[in-house]
């Protein structure tokens, strides 16, 4: 009877945090209620209580829940690529796929930094760096002519160009900037990561 509870209990969690990611969307954290997500969560208002103290609780496990990382997490694990570069390129070219897959996950991404200046980021971070620093690590061993040799260093300088992708493309998507990008800028972008943008003298 308890495990049938916690999983209707878990049903509930989850449509809340569906209902709050849609009016997140529509029309922005602040100007969303705890009375609007339980009406189109189909909750009285009493009954999302009961579930999370407040709307940034919600905001918080729709970081943790929501977030593609649990699916990509495997992949960057098992990319493929027997050199360094090829598997940077693999590698980012499914995280990139993946995060920008459903718009509201860079829309949450802006909500994070913006109104929470990245504070529930370290939930995240908490939950991925043991997974997937192993891999970073993996590549420093295996690698000696990496000038980068922290691999937590290796990581976060991953996860920033992945950032800087996306963000760059939101701003000059609609832009005339975007009709002179070569068609394989993600390509030329992850070249420019491992390589710098100076040639090397000859």
């Amino acid at each position: 009877m308890a495990e049938e509870a916690q999983t209707k209990g878990g049903r509930t969690r989850l449509q809340v945090e569906d209902a709050a990611i849609e009016l997140f969307m529509e029309q922005g954290y602040h100007a969303t209620s705890m009375r609007q997500i339980a009406e189109r969560a189909g909750l009285a208002l009493g009954g999302i209580y009961n579930h999370f103290k407040s709307k940034e609780e919600i905001f918080e496990a729709i970081i943790v829940d929501k977030h593609p990382y649990k699916k990509l997490l495997p992949v960057i694990v098992e990319a493929e690529g027997e050199t360094m570069d090829e598997f940077l390129s693999h590698a980012a070219r499914v995280v990139i796929r993946e995060l920008t897959s459903q718009p509201y996950y860079v829309k949450l991404l802006f909500i994070e930094f913006v109104e929470f200046n990245g504070s529930h980021s370290s939930l995240l971070i908490r939950e991925i760096a043991p997974k997937i620093l192993p891999v970073f690590e993996r590549l420093v061993k295996a690698r000696k002519d990496l000038r980068v040799a922290h691999p937590a260093l290796l990581m976060r300088s991953f996860i920033g160009m992945v950032l800087s992708y996306i963000i760059t493309d939101v701003i000059v998507s609609n832009s005339t900037l975007n009709k002179l990008m070569p068609k394989n800028t993600l390509d030329s972008y992850v070249d420019i990561y491992m390589h710098g943008i100076i040639k090397e003298p000859q």
